[in-house]
């Protein structure tokens, strides 16, 4: 069961949640953006009375926990052993509660092939791809699928790594990337109907939003930098919007994830809605697309990180 909109607040005294390790930065290739988000979230949190404090990386928090100096942890380090179930384990053995899914919403999530194939298994709707093992044939994936494609990293996040191909011309740099990437990638089919997300706090689904680039691509520049990507919201309107918010909360649900998310789903030229990933720690950056759609809600920025922490409780 789900909601569009937020109950009352459950707790209303900080000190509910004791001392708080806002875990941000790593060594991922998301490392800045995570800064950036755990910023904003350490000082929402504060604002708010919270006893918060940022902890830079997993290694860092582990002398933490083991000389008990936290009792609750606001996970934004995006990618790498933040988001692959290898913290939510570590917190689990700690017995040190945590935002975001556990192990398996977690790993699986990271892995966009996996994701796909649960998807699909589902019976869920994913946009086509191909498989590209390490030091696989790139240019034979992208030509069995068809262009124009995406190639994109299955374990990466914050479009590192993604190339757009609409020609054979297109294929040599992402060709050069494949050579020196050690893990797998995948050539996804390219889906020109309009590019939607959708987040989900608990037992609400946001508000879509519809991502219109200027640039006609939502790349790393577009997400973090640029100022003239529009964000529509909601994305749809009537029945269309109710179809993309239940599809995301089925994805979501299907990849083993609870507390908080973003689910992001393509539209295809002919109109139907296609699941393409999930986020599991969100960026929290000015840019960023939860908060941006929990304003239309009436829900702040500050409220937002009390509600993920609240999850907690």
């Amino acid at each position: 069961m789900s909601a569009s909109a937020f109950a009352p607040l459950r707790c209303t005294d900080p000190a509910a949640f004791g001392r708080v390790a806002v875990l941000m930065g790593g060594s991922s290739a998301e490392r800045e953006v995570s800064l950036n988000s755990g910023a904003n979230v350490l000082e929402a949190l504060r604002s708010r009375g919270v006893d918060a404090h940022g902890v830079d990386g997993i290694p860092a928090l582990v002398d933490a926990l083991v000389h008990g100096r936290f009792d609750r942890v606001f996970n934004i380090l995006h990618g790498g052993d933040g988001e692959n179930g290898v913290l939510q384990g570590l917190l689990q053995g700690f017995e040190v509660p945590f935002t975001g899914p556990g192990v398996l919403g977690s790993a699986l999530t990271l892995d966009k092939i996996r994701t796909k194939q649960v998807w699909q298994s589902a019976g869920l709707p994913t946009a086509r791809f191909v498989r590209i093992a390490p030091q696989g044939d790139l240019a034979a994936a992208v030509r069995e699928l068809g262009l124009p494609v995406f190639v994109k990293p299955s374990t990466e996040g914050s479009s590192v790594g993604v190339f757009r191909i609409v020609s054979e011309d297109d294929l040599a740099p992402a060709i050069e990337f494949a050579r020196g990437y050690a893990g797998e990638l995948l050539a996804e089919q390219m889906l020109t109907g309009g590019e939607f997300t959708v987040g989900v706090v608990g037992d609400v689904v946001l508000p879509s939003i519809r991502i219109v680039p200027a640039s006609g691509w939502y790349d790393y520049h577009a997400k973090y930098i640029a100022e003239d990507t529009q964000y529509l919201c909601p994305g749809l309107e009537g029945a269309e919007e109710e179809e993309v918010r239940a599809l995301a909360l089925a994805g979501f649900r299907a990849a083993a994830c609870t507390g908080w998310g973003r689910v992001d789903v393509m539209r295809h030229g002919d109109g139907r809605l296609m699941l393409m990933e999930v986020n599991t720690a969100p960026g929290m950056t000015s840019h960023s697309l939860v908060p941006k759609a929990a304003r239309e809600l009436g829900v702040s920025f500050e409220e937002l990180c009390w509600r993920i922490l609240e999850q907690t409780l």
